[in-house]
Order: structure tokens, then C-alpha cells, then sequence
């Protein structure tokens, strides 16, 4: 596409060298490159100014200025017949659609659509896009947006299925095509793609009245700058509304699935919170399947998984309040705790469970309950960081040329200094102290252990000062 786009201009250059001048771009009296886009596409070229107006929406007598953003809205009729009167113009007419915070396109079933600043060109990103929902559409019983937990699980539940529609009805994809440049192009609608966390997030929220508020990206269609008018109804009218039925209405779901999910992320939630009370920073359950399909695949691994099994001497359990169950699992204690194994046994697998512990999972994922204080952080090594008057004393002593360690600076920090400087750092903010006093992740095994303990080695030997270690 591009390398067209550079063929026609070098043509337009070749061919009309003598018309550059004064209207190179556009902006004066509409010579050069405006005219060569008024007379392949009509209207005012691209310029800013004269008979070159931008978008080429005041090139005649009977052209209109696009509205001013945020003026328009009504009923889907009036949309219609504004996509109907725009179609076939330059792509700047496109700004008509644009709606106030407070106003939109009413469609007839009840739900409201608006349209955020249109995009300049089919080349620019895509057109934001809000869909309002209210609740005498939606339907959506009052037990499911009752607490701000159960509005953030209800609304991922809807955006999981308000993404899988999307792409089962073949929404996503462009019109595309081989026509070049000046071929169709745009056309698709975008949700964004849902993780195996469930966290609040804006593709989908649910506010405290039970309203359903849907953010989706719209690439409006046109060939070459011409808008097409026909196609972007279809989007609006056809597309949008399906979206909208078969995925944030509560009658198109599996109603008890809905329920079940919203309460499995109450009851990790729930326990989470039982942590600090019982002396706990982390929770893994028993039977949970941890290893993941990929590194860049979240899903769980179905075949060949081992479940993960607490050692008995850290077995702790909690009955949860929506289903009722007793979960047993491993209890990480407050204090220091040393993970260790041979190679392929789990230990960095288990790691990365903590590491997310502190997010809720969907049902299915296998770490449902595996949960970690919200509190907790991950230090890790920084080769090359900046370390400004950072006290790492505790940790790292004696270093060469005589380099106080008690306020260390440096513009390259080593893996050791950069990781003790981390954790004091976080532990200012209050984090990093829970977390080096609750539990170890990534931080023992790396800079703190030293089998010397000679006046002139470096790094401290930490595990000396610590009574009682527990090891997994």
C-alpha cells in the first residue's frame, strides 16, 4: 500500500512538476498537490485555506463543513440518513458522526450509541467507539453489580463474550482486498482481547446503577478517501447491534455460568483477604495445575500437568462463602521462605503463580485460588540501572576503591547492587519490606548468598541471621 501511495505521488511529480509553486501543499490557492486531490477525488484537495479547505468539504457550493466535535447525536434514523448523505464524500465528512459525553445515537432497542473524534484517514487509527447500556435494556439482575467486585467480575464475564462474538461473527476483520490504495479498506471493530486475570478495565465496566458501558474501536470504511457510507451503516446498524444482543444483554448468557463466574472471583477475593489474619502472605490450592501452555500462551497446560500438592507440614484450609467448599493448600508464612529443587521441578512456575497471585483468574484457568497478598512486589536484578544516595549496607559492604555502600550512588549498577538498591528502595514506599520480611521471590538465591563471610567479601550472608528458614 505504501509503496503505491509513493508510485502515484512520484507520477503526480513527474507529470505536474510546473504545478508545485506556491500550492505545494495544499494551503493556499488550492495548485499542486491540492489540485491533484480535487480532481481524483472532488472537493477541496487537502489543503487548509482558499478553495483547499481540509477534507475538501468546502470545495463547492453545495459542500458542508463537518459539524463540530461532539455535535450531533439522535436516533438511528437521523444516523442513517447522515451516512446515507455522507456517503461517496472525502473521508473528513466522517467527523459528523462525533457525539458529546451527554448525547448519541439512540438505537431503537434501547441502547446509545457515540462516536469519539473520527479518524483523519483509513490509514489512521481506528475511530473509539462507546456503547451505554441501561439497565431496563440489559436486564442484569441487581445481585450482579451489588458490590464493586461483583461489577468488575460481571463486566469481564460480558467483555470475554463481547470478544468472542466479535470474532466468531468475523467483525475483526478488515475489507481489504488487492485494490491498492485506492481499494476498500477499514471496516473492522475491535474489542480488546481478554487475559486469563480478571482486573477492572474499560472495554466493559458496569457502573453502580447497573448501566453496562462498552468501549470498542471502529476503522470506518472507505476506498481510498471516499467514504463508504453503505458499508459503515452495515457496521452500525447490523454489526454493532448483534454485538450488542448476543453479548451485553443478560438473557443471551448462560445465566448460571454468569453467576458462577462472578462468585468464584468473589470467593478469591475473599480469600485473599484472609490472609493477613492468618498470618499468611501467599496461598497456593491443592490440585492446582500451574505450568502454562507457553511462554507466550497464559493458558493452562490440560496434558501432562502435574497438580501441585502442598507438603503437609504447610497445609492450611478456608471454606468459601459462595460455593461453599473447603480449600487445603500450601500457606506461605510471614518470614523468609527459601524455594529450592533440582532443574524442571516447578520452582520458577511456582514463582510466577505468586508473582500473579495478587490477580483474580477466571474459572478454568487452574490458579484459581492461588492468591498473594496485595502488598507483595517482585524485586529482581537491574544490570545497568541508575542508583541514586540509596543506603544498601545491610546487604553489600567493602566494596572496592572504598565505595560507601551506606549512601550508594552509581550511573551502572551491577545485578547484586541494582537488587539490594530495589529492594530498600520499595521498602521505603512500604512494600518491599513486607515482602522481603513475607516471602522470597527471586531475592535469596541471587546477590544475599556467600559461603565466605571473610571481612573483605562483598555481599552479607543473610541466612546466618535468620533463626528459622523454612524450605519448600
Amino acid at each position: 500500500m505504501t509503496a503505491a501511495l509513493i508510485i502515484n505521488r512520484c507520477n503526480y511529480q513527474s507529470s505536474d512538476m510546473s504545478s508545485r509553486g506556491r500550492g505545494g501543499r495544499g494551503r493556499g490557492g488550492g495548485r499542486g498537490r491540492g489540485e491533484y486531490y480535487r480532481n481524483k477525488y472532488g472537493g477541496g484537495g487537502r489543503g487548509r485555506g482558499g478553495a483547499g479547505g481540509r477534507g475538501g468539504n468546502s470545495g463547492g457550493p453545495d459542500a458542508q463543513q463537518p459539524l463540530a466535535a461532539g455535535g450531533n447525536g439522535g436516533t438511528y434514523n437521523d444516523l442513517t440518513g447522515l451516512l446515507e448523505r455522507i456517503d461517496g464524500r472525502q473521508y473528513n465528512a466522517y467527523h459528523d458522526l462525533e457525539t458529546a459525553e451527554n448525547s448519541g445515537w439512540v438505537h431503537p432497542t434501547g441502547f446509545t450509541l457515540q462516536v469519539g473524534r473520527a479518524q483523519s484517514d483509513c490509514f489512521a487509527p481506528p475511530t473509539f467507539c462507546r456503547v451505554t447500556v441501561p439497565l431496563p435494556v440489559s436486564c442484569l439482575p441487581a445481585t450482579l453489580f451489588s458490590s464493586k467486585i461483583r461489577r468488575v467480575a460481571a463486566a469481564d464475564y460480558m467483555m470475554r463474550h463481547l470478544y468472542q462474538k466479535c470474532r466468531s461473527m468475523g467483525a475483526d476483520s478488515s475489507m481489504g482486498g488487492n485494490g491498492g490504495w485506492s481499494g476498500p479498506k477499514g471496516g473492522d471493530v475491535q474489542v480488546m482481547e481478554p487475559t486469563q486475570h480478571v482486573i477492572e478495565q474499560s472495554a466493559v465496566s458496569i457502573d453502580v446503577h447497573g448501566t453496562i458501558m462498552a468501549q470498542i474501536t471502529v476503522a470506518l470504511p472507505a476506498r481510498g478517501r471516499t467514504i463508504l457510507g453503505t458499508q459503515a451503516l452495515h457496521i452500525f446498524d447490523r454489526i454493532l447491534a448483534q454485538l450488542v444482543h448476543e453479548s451485553l444483554l443478560f438473557a443471551s448468557h448462560d445465566q448460571a455460568r454468569f453467576v458462577r463466574h462472578v462468585e468464584s472471583v468473589e470467593d478469591q477475593v475473599w480469600l485473599q483477604n484472609q490472609l493477613d489474619g492468618a498470618g499468611l502472605v501467599a496461598f497456593v490450592h491443592n490440585g492446582s495445575i500451574l505450568p502454562r501452555l507457553s511462554g507466550d500462551d497464559d493458558c493452562p497446560m490440560l496434558h501432562g500437568a502435574i497438580p501441585f500438592q502442598s507438603p503437609s507440614s504447610l497445609e492450611t484450609s478456608f471454606t468459601l462463602p459462595n460455593a461453599g467448599m473447603v480449600v487445603t493448600g500450601m500457606g506461605i508464612r510471614k518470614g523468609v521462605t527459601l524455594i529450592c529443587g533440582g532443574g524442571f521441578h516447578g520452582k520458577s512456575t511456582l514463582l510466577q503463580t505468586l508473582q500473579l497471585g495478587v490477580y483474580s483468574k477466571i474459572p478454568g484457568d487452574g490458579r484459581e485460588f492461588c492468591v498473594t497478598s496485595l502488598k507483595a512486589a517482585k524485586i529482581r536484578a537491574e544490570d545497568g540501572r541508575c542508583v541514586k544516595s540509596v543506603d544498601i549496607s545491610p546487604f553489600i559492604n567493602n566494596l572496592p576503591f572504598g565505595k560507601d555502600t551506606k549512601c550508594f550512588s552509581t550511573a551502572d549498577a551491577s545485578g547484586s547492587t541494582s537488587q539490594a538498591s530495589n529492594i530498600v528502595e520499595v521498602s521505603d514506599v512500604g512494600g518491599a519490606r513486607r515482602l522481603c520480611s513475607y516471602t522470597s521471590i527471586r531475592l535469596i538465591l541471587t546477590c544475599l548468598l556467600s559461603r565466605s563471610q571473610s571481612k573483605w567479601e562483598p555481599t552479607r550472608f543473610w541466612l546466618t541471621k535468620i533463626p528459622a528458614l523454612p524450605i519448600l
